[in-house]
């Protein structure tokens, strides 16, 4: 098996498999492309055409190089195409049988040296190896899609694969300018492992009337900096696609977070796939576009422009680094602000954090010399929450700790004046809990805040079954100006962002408990074939591993899901101190400053 690997068959040729031809033929392999569709193969071909034809106008391929990539693809219809192969990657519709079929017919095809690959991402490779005459060469090499664009393989082994064989395509996937994962042969692998259980979960919130599909989606862009939300990237993946993999996972795990949420097998069942069917959570153009069109679900503009409660000037209780992010985001907007501590001096400092930030941006041409001191002018530092009388708005970023902020909210309903907006920026306690320490609940309403809050756009917008209408429309309007994107959520643990979140932490967490993967190869498959900013154990680190479990403890007693509770080795963790950068020391290990 110490093959070049210069022949190559890839089986189905729909979108992934016309992708990794592409990726191929680009390469200077000979491709095989073989698809019982004629239609499939004639629009592989007219792919191919197209996306060189590209690259020579952009001037990264030249007209010759062009040909010459045309000419290593050619398209058949039948296995026996393959006989000259010396690898072959079957990308056929995701069913044992259809799959199955294709190893067999292939063991009468290609020579006994001849690798097969499956490029499965949630059926058992150890299954589908045993239907060959010789198992030791199947294996499975997940691409990702699109495959020209995405980096990440996953280089998948079954129990009976002989290590030549992973050897060859790990080393043709460097080759390719992939990064090749090994892991074993487990539904979803790595990165759908951990993608389709936070898709699941991010469709059954929506199952529930939870929020609104457009405010799911903004909350995972915004507030996590992902490329796409999750119900817009069901329908670009395919609905029962992910329902095939949910289903695999599910059997494989028992956990309830893999179980289908049931609107993804309504969605298949009544043919509304995503994308390639024009309609899934949301409707296209047509079969195939990518362009959202409005439908019945689309929101209107919003409603409560115009009908929320004049707002002039905002308190902010805290000395922390929020406090002072959320005090320079309405000072920024034109709001007069007042930043009060529990000492005069502490109020100062905060305020001298933001005098730092604002320099920065100066620095930075961001902002003008004139902008900065008339933003700095506009806070006023204050040693009590007595200077909050004549404010409109009253936002609090004190500890998160429930007694602290009920005890500040009783204090501000006392100070502040009748009509005032009370808003609590906790991430994970109950806002009607907050709010039943004053004397009015229907005042009272969380603005989740994310960090740094000068950067991040996200603003989760509270509301409790206590809270007015006037209230929850007077805080959107503020985030419109302050130049933020509210969505809209219930007064449940975790709201939007941390309740999808956080689950998809803990179960990479039990990945590496498990032995499946290593910390790298978790973090690199995540930001490789999902296009994540950070892997999870990088962002774990970030946030806090004693964040991070106070989180998963919140989620698992609210939920009361076995699926959620904290992975042990968090708590063991934390327990050592171990909390990431802040004490040097997480996951991983960091310089000290």
């Amino acid at each position: 098996m110490d093959t070049p690997l210069s022949i190559i068959a890839v089986v189905g040729l729909g979108t992934m498999g016309t992708g990794i031809a592409e990726v191929l033929a680009r390469s200077g392999r000979e491709v095989i492309g073989i698809d019982i569709n004629d239609a499939a193969a004639r629009q592989a071909v007219a792919s191919l055409e197209a996306s060189t034809a590209r690259a020579v106008r952009r001037e990264r391929i030249t007209e010759e190089e062009r040909r010459d990539v045309l000419a290593r693809f050619r398209t058949f219809s039948d296995l026996q195409a393959a006989a000259d192969a010396e690898l072959v990657i079957e990308v056929v519709p995701e069913t044992y049988e259809i799959k199955q079929q294709v190893f067999r017919d292939l063991d009468a095809v290609v020579s006994p040296t001849a690798i097969l690959a499956t490029g499965t991402n949630a059926l058992s490779v150890t299954r589908l190896a045993a239907e060959s005459r010789h198992p030791e060469r199947v294996l499975g090499l997940h691409f990702f899609n699109p495959a020209p664009v995405m980096k990440l393989v996953e280089v998948v082994s079954s129990v009976l694969t002989a290590p030549p064989a992973v050897a060859a395509v790990t080393e043709l996937a460097r080759l390719l300018g992939k990064e090749p994962v090994a892991v074993g042969d487990r539904p979803g692998f790595v990165a759908d492992g951990l993608l389709f259980g936070y898709l699941n979960q991010a469709a059954a919130m929506y199952e529930a009337n939870y929020a609104s599909r457009e405010d799911i989606d903004a909350a995972m862009r915004l507030g996590c900096g992902l490329p796409m939300g999750p119900l817009a990237l069901l329908d670009l993946i395919g609905i029962d696609t992910a329902r095939t993999v949910l289903e695999a996972m599910y059997c494989a795990s028992h956990d309830r977070l893999h179980a289908p949420a049931p609107i993804l097998g309504q969605l298949s069942e009544a043919g509304l796939t995503g994308r390639k069917t024009g309609r899934g959570f949301y409707t296209y153009a047509g079969p195939g576009s990518q362009d959202v069109v409005p439908d019945a679900l689309t929101p209107a503009r919003d409603s409560a422009a115009g009908t929320g409660r004049t707002v002039r000037s905002v308190g902010v209780a805290g000395s922390g680094t929020m406090a002072s992010g959320i005090a320079e985001v309405f000072a920024k907007a034109g709001y007069d602000v007042v930043l009060a501590a529990r000492s005069q001096e502490k109020a100062e400092t905060a305020r001298g954090r933001i005098a730092k930030s604002l320099e920065r941006s100066v620095t930075k041409g961001r902002l003008t010399a004139g902008d900065r001191d008339e933003t700095l002018a506009r806070i006023t530092a204050a040693g009590s929450l007595d200077s909050f009388a004549e404010v409109d708005l009253a936002v609090e970023a004190v500890a998160e700790d429930l007694l602290v902020k009920q005890q500040l909210f009783a204090t501000l309903d006392k100070v502040c004046r009748p009509g005032a907006v009370l808003a609590t920026t906790t991430s994970s306690l109950p806002v009607v809990s907050v709010a039943r320490a004053t004397a009015r609940p229907e005042d009272v309403i969380g603005m989740h805040f994310f960090n740094p809050a000068p950067a991040m756009k996200l603003v989760e917008v509270v509301r409790t079954v206590l809270t007015a209408d006037e209230v929850h429309a007077t805080v959107r309007e503020v985030c419109v100006k302050v130049r933020k994107h509210p969505v809209d959520c219930g007064d449940r643990a975790g709201f939007i962002v941390n309740a999808l979140l956080f689950p998809y932490l803990n179960n990479a967490i039990k990945m590496v408990e498990e032995h499946y993967a290593t910390l790298d190869d978790i973090d690199a498959a995540m930001k490789l074939g999902g296009g994540y900013p950070m892997g999870p154990f990088e962002l774990l680190d970030v946030v806090g591993l004693d964040v991070s479990l106070a989180i998963e403890k919140v989620l698992h007693s609210e939920f009361r899901d076995p699926g959620l509770a904290p992975a042990p080795l968090l708590e063991h963790l934390v327990a050592a101190g171990c909390l990431g950068r802040k004490t040097g020391r997480g996951f991983r290990e960091y310089a000290r400053r």
